[in-house]
């Protein structure tokens, strides 16, 4: 008997739209149950963690075989070509009669981005030793996996199964290719196709996705690199074999690894279903936000079937056409794409039209339209009027603090329209100083407002008492010690406002504390606009007791 089933799966890419109608016999649709059946209490989809073993001695690979069970690992990828001295009988023998997981044997050569530099057919030899000693999994490079096989014909191994990977260190190829490349590997009698390649866009994932949620046989697809990231946490959405997670930050054996902690707790992996949905934080540079941390965090509490992830764009229009999927629901949007992001959506709020900038895309269920908010308005203007009424102190009158104040915002950029519309609206004089003065007095003309050079900053001083807010990236991790003011300068002024939040406290918030200025850190804008984000993401009012108590422990 033949079972047909038929799967529709819409991805966009950059080239063009793929919409696959899959029929799988009975066999393949067993597989998928599989794929898409949590394996154990707990767990919403069957793909598996691995956690990469590079230890130099196998004492040292013994712990960190236990480290990686102890941390939640499913199986354990055994470099052994990171080993500094290999007896492969007695090594070999060792790990797999005390192993605490699963093990994947891994004797990666250079010729395909590893560290083993010898003699073929030792390599080769000491794969099919590991297979007669009843190893879990091997990892053969397709360039060799025929002759390998041919090798091991006739020959009964009950229990290991064959990975056959390629690996490609500068692109990612097209949907043709992949295809092809696909059918290679299955040609040559792999158990499970591996394929490894690099993003140079983010959108070159989203190919890797098509590829796997075709695929009729177990898929390993990863794209490596930061702009890859997606590829490693939302594989357990479309229903990837086997993900990578590293013990320690930084130790990972391809670029772009997250650690086994993140992908179980920052990314809540074992809970990312088909049919989750995906938000993420757009930006470049991105990997210092927090959003990932707060979201999920508040996801996971509240039961919200969504992941939220780190999106390094480069173009934001390519970006939001090619992951045109209704399950990809709603972004939050940080430098330098707020302003573009107001040209990217069919629909902007008055309020970020007023703006000129979006912080917040949404894509309607609906008809799929994207629909643009700025929550950086609410977020900051609320956070430095609390730091005028030392925060619970006449919170209630109807006159905002603001009024009349002198206020100077550093940078023109989506950040600084809020501001500066937020200060105009509450009744403030709003002063722009940026880096290209034409770009600061565009936005002052926009506002009705005056306009400097970021570099006559130091010797402005109109009078005392003036607020100051940078909305620019001076002063974030790595460069930490950058300031966009001299500190002699910072006495004119009673409150400043730092957009930045990594670090909490930045060198201009330091030293505006020690001139005696009222200080508000970034944190409390990222909070008041997280909030206006989850709103929109979610429909529901944000809890935000909850919000602060997870920023609060993290800090």
């Amino acid at each position: 008997m033949v079972v047909l089933i038929s799967i529709s799966v819409s991805l966009q890419s950059n080239q063009c739209f793929f919409q696959f109608q899959f029929q799988y016999q009975f066999r393949y649709v067993f597989v998928l149950l599989l794929q898409f059946t949590a394996p154990s209490v707990g767990r919403k989809n069957a793909t598996l963690i691995c956690v990469p073993i590079m230890g130099e001695s196998i004492e040292k690979m013994k712990i960190d075989v236990e480290k990686a069970k102890a941390g939640g690992a499913d199986v354990v990828e055994i470099r052994l070509d990171s080993l500094s001295t290999f007896d492969p009988y007695q090594d070999l023998t060792t790990l797999i009669q005390h192993h605490a997981l699963p093990l994947l044997f891994t004797y990666r050569p250079k010729w395909e981005g590893g560290m083993y530099d010898g003699d073929e057919n030792k390599r080769l030899d000491a794969l099919r030793l590991a297979m007669e000693l009843g190893a879990d999994f091997i990892d053969v490079e397709l360039q060799v996996a025929h002759g390998f096989f041919d090798s091991i014909r006739g020959k009964t191994f009950n229990k290991t199964k064959v990975i056959v990977s390629s690996h490609n260190y500068q692109l990612t190829p097209s949907i043709e290719d992949l295809g092809n490349l696909v059918a290679r590997i299955q040609a040559t009698g792999a158990d499970i196709v591996k394929i490894a390649t690099t993003a140079t866009d983010i959108t070159d994932v989203a190919r890797m996705f098509q590829i796997m949620v075709h695929s009729q046989v177990p898929f390993i697809g990863l794209v490596m690199g930061d702009r890859g990231l997606i590829s490693r946490i939302l594989c357990a959405k479309f229903g990837g074999y086997l993900t990578f997670g590293t013990l320690e930050s930084g130790v990972v054996s391809a670029p772009g690894q997250p650690t086994l902690k993140d992908l179980l707790y920052l990314y809540n992996l074992r809970q990312v279903a088909p049919d989750t949905k995906v938000y993420g934080i757009i930006g470049k540079p991105v990997g210092h936000s927090k959003s990932p941390i707060l979201f999920n965090e508040v996801f996971k509490s509240v039961g919200n079937n969504g992941v939220y992830v780190f999106l390094l764009v480069d173009d934001l229009a390519n970006f939001l056409r090619t992951y045109s999927s209704t399950d990809f629901v709603g972004f939050s949007v940080t430098i330098p794409h707020k302003e573009a992001a107001l040209e990217c959506c069919d629909e902007v709020d008055p309020v970020a039209k007023s703006i000129g900038a979006v912080n917040c895309i949404i894509r309607r269920a609906t008809d799929g339209k994207l629909i643009g908010y700025n929550t950086d308005y609410v977020g900051s203007i609320s956070a430095i009027e609390d730091g005028l009424r030392g925060k619970h102190n006449g919170g209630n009158t109807n006159i905002s603090p603001l009024a009349g104040k002198l206020f100077v915002v550093i940078g023109a950029g989506g950040a600084g329209k809020a501001l500066a519309y937020g200060a105009k609206e509450k009744g403030a004089r709003v002063v722009i100083a940026n880096r290209t003065y034409d770009r600061a007095r565009e936005l002052a003309d926009a506002i009705g407002g005056d306009a400097l050079a970021l570099t006559d900053l130091d010797s402005y001083h109109p009078e005392d008492g003036m607020i100051l807010a940078n909305t620019t990236s001076i002063g974030m991790q790595p460069k930490v010690d950058e300031t966009p003011i001299s500190k002699n300068a910072l006495k004119y002024y009673s409150l400043v406002f730092d957009a930045v939040y990594t670090p909490k406290i930045t060198r201009l918030l330091k030293e505006a504390e020690e001139s005696g200025a009222t200080i508000v850190t970034g944190l409390e804008m990222f909070m008041g606009q997280a909030y206006g984000q989850y709103e929109n993401f979610t429909g529901l009012p944000a809890p935000r007791e909850l919000f602060r108590n997870i920023m609060e422990n993290y800090y």
